[in-house]
């Protein structure tokens, strides 16, 4: 029960983080957007560090840097193509893709249910699609380039949650701690290259507005990190596969805080889709 509560709030808080950061990279570049979530996200895991503990053993630090890789590439790509839009068709794209790789590793590893629990993730599956493939009337269809970055964006943040899973129980938030530094530190250099081939070549900068993103950014970075230390919690308490469908479920806060923030309509099927995550979540809590 106490992995699907964490595993549901923790989609929501994903959620309401990339409706930030898809506006916040409307404003400016996305890179420059993940390089700034990358750091303010940092700053919040060393801020609780002391709170939660955890042992630098050298399997903490390899995975956690190797985490930071993939999740450098999965946000990169996410606020790419969320800013490039349709949110709508996008990011349940990323989100599916998202959920399956790490829940065909996690059946493979071991990770076992009962029936009522597999027939719960495939719910789960059909909800993250009622909630998210629904095309406005008169919407554009994405580009191949967008779904390409949406795929890619999900292969990556199964690979994180991949990763993060592996990582040794006793080493608290030092993974994530570890996966923000390198996360960051990859994303700066490739904001310094940008603007110094810009400079060079004297085209302007290629970074967008800074006060039309830079707080959107930073209010992204604060909550993605503490998604980021629900998803650990709930990983260490339960199974791969349960979490990565569950977390997967996060275009649903993303739309509950655009209806609620930008007054955006939310279609019948969707409201259907949100009311058969509760179902999925309260079948996988009795299995």
């Amino acid at each position: 029960m106490l992995t699907v509560i964490i595993g549901l709030s923790s989609a929501l808080v994903y959620g309401a983080a990339d409706f930030l950061g898809g506006l916040a990279a409307k404003r400016m570049s996305a890179v420059l957007v993940t390089a700034i979530v990358a750091l303010a996200g940092l700053v919040v895991l060393l801020i609780g560090l002391p709170f939660f503990g955890g042992n630098w053993s050298v399997p903490a630090v390899l995975l956690g840097a190797a985490s930071g890789v993939t999740g450098a590439i999965a946000i990169g790509l996410l606020y790419a193509c969320l800013a490039v839009g349709p949110m709508s068709i996008l990011s349940p794209l990323t989100a599916v893709v998202s959920a399956i790789v790490p829940v065909t590793v996690g059946l493979i590893g071991g990770d076992r249910l009962g029936t009522l629990g597999y027939v719960a993730l495939g719910l789960a599956f059909v909800a993250i699609i009622m909630v998210g493939f629904v095309p406005e009337k008169g919407a554009v269809r994405p580009s191949l380039k967008a779904v390409l970055m949406a795929v890619g964006s999900g292969a990556a943040i199964g690979a994180f949650l991949i990763i993060i899973d592996a990582a040794p129980d006793d080493s608290g938030l030092v993974p994530l701690v570890v996966n923000r530094t390198v996360n960051a530190t990859i994303m700066f250099s490739i904001v310094a290259v940008m603007v110094i081939v810009a400079r060079r070549r004297d085209i302007g900068s290629p970074l967008g507005s800074w006060r039309g993103g830079l707080t959107l950014a930073v209010a992204c970075g604060v909550i993605d990190a503490t998604a980021n230390v629900g998803l650990l919690i709930g990983l260490r308490i339960g199974d791969l596969s349960v979490m990565a469908v569950l977390t997967a479920l996060y275009p649903a806060g993303t739309i509950i805080l655009a209806a609620i923030v930008l007054k955006e309509r939310i279609a019948p099927v969707q409201y259907a889709g949100l009311a058969v995550a509760v179902t999925a979540g309260a079948m996988l809590a009795l299995s």
